[in-house]
């Protein structure tokens, strides 16, 4: 008799890992649900959000009949990505913390974990596909396609990875789960930043960074306004700031952070929020590097967004990228994905837009 290949699943206590888990077990696979603790805090409550987490991932995986354990990478996820993550605010960039939490710690430190344990294969709730080249795909539903926070997982680690449910709809991936009652059929889908989820960040940021007030100016240099502090703020930005008064909305066009002012202009499509071209650094491919620059491709500054075409361009240790199309709220920090159809290359931390008006 065939020995059965092992998988340790990856379950966050939503449905698309638990969905995922129902699927490996019907395909024959032996499965062990692994619950990740990255973040502790607790609410006002004083409830800590990780343990109800963990408590569904119980329910789910007495449910299906499959041994589950924890595993506390909370010490690494500080060190390795939210460390990062404030450094980033401080220096005046908008962070993607899921895209390094996604290469430092899911597909990384939990990967080796799996294997520790014997697994043949480790499995995520991702929607996103691989096919027989160990080519990263995006997920076939275009509203929940995660491709985007995974263009730095190196193809080496994606050759012991599943993703379960990356060939379905959301809808369907409900659906499976009502059909089978599992535990977290009708949970809603986690917001918010990896591990740490949705919050109100000001009080939360200003615990770890202590922000001073600023100004909110112009680009002609006017005082509009007075800000609590740079970082709260990204480029496109319309709430959250206090500005009045007639004529259109403000939205946040750039900031300074040594100097801490952001700058501001009135009207969702100011020319200061629009740019063709941007530089990025950091650059990482799934696969293999382009054979030679430029390369034509699609490409997306920031997730959700339809792709772009555009014409990518070496400058030394960092990349040029040339839309077709100027692109409306380029932001530093954030990352810019290259794709070639459903193909995910690989992508970049953008570092600065460059824009074609006057200065």
């Amino acid at each position: 008799m065939e020995k059965k290949r092992k998988v340790v699943i990856g379950m966050s206590g939503g449905v698309d890992s638990s969905v995922s888990a129902l699927l490996l077990k019907e395909q024959g696979y032996e499965v062990i649900g692994l619950f990740m603790k990255n973040w502790e805090e607790l609410d006002e409550r004083g409830v800590c959000k990780a343990s109800l987490d963990y408590e569904d991932v119980v329910r789910v995986c007495e449910q299906l009949a499959i041994p589950y354990y924890s595993v506390n990478f909370i010490e690494e996820y500080r060190d390795t990505v939210f460390s990062h993550f404030l450094a980033d605010l401080k220096r005046g960039l908008t962070p993607n913390p899921d895209v390094l939490c996604n290469r430092e710690i899911k597909f990384k430190a939990f990967l080796e974990k799996s294997r520790k344990l014997g697994a043949d294969f480790l499995a995520t709730g991702h929607y996103c596909r691989l096919d027989p080249e160990t080519r990263l795909l995006k997920g076939s539903d275009p509203s929940k396609d995660q491709s985007y926070f995974l263009h730095a997982v190196p193809q080496a680690s994606l050759k012991h990875v599943l993703f379960p449910v990356g060939h379905l709809q959301k809808k369907e991936v409900r659906r499976i789960a009502k059909a089978h009652s599992l535990a977290t059929s009708e949970k809603k889908d986690s917001t918010g930043i990896c591990f740490i989820g949705k919050r109100d960040f000001r009080p939360f940021l200003e615990h770890y960074l202590g922000y001073q007030q600023g100004e909110f100016r112009t680009l002609a240099g006017k005082t509009v306004g007075i800000h609590g502090g740079a970082a709260l703020y990204t480029i496109g930005q319309r709430k959250g700031m206090g500005l009045g008064g007639e004529g259109d909305a403000w939205y946040v066009v750039g900031k300074d952070a040594l100097r801490n002012i952001v700058f501001v202009e009135r009207g969702a499509d100011h020319p200061a929020l629009y740019a063709r071209e941007l530089i990025a650094s950091e650059l990482t491919w799934v696969a293999e590097a382009p054979i030679s620059y430029p390369f034509r491709c699609n490409a997306k500054i920031r997730y959700r967004q339809p792709d772009e075409s555009c014409t990518v361009y070496c400058e030394g240790e960092c990349i040029r990228v040339l839309f077709d199309a100027p692109q409306r709220a380029i932001t530093p920090g954030q990352s810019v994905v290259f794709y070639a159809g459903d193909v995910c290359l690989g992508g970049a931390v953008i570092r600065s837009a460059i824009s074609d008006r006057p200065t």
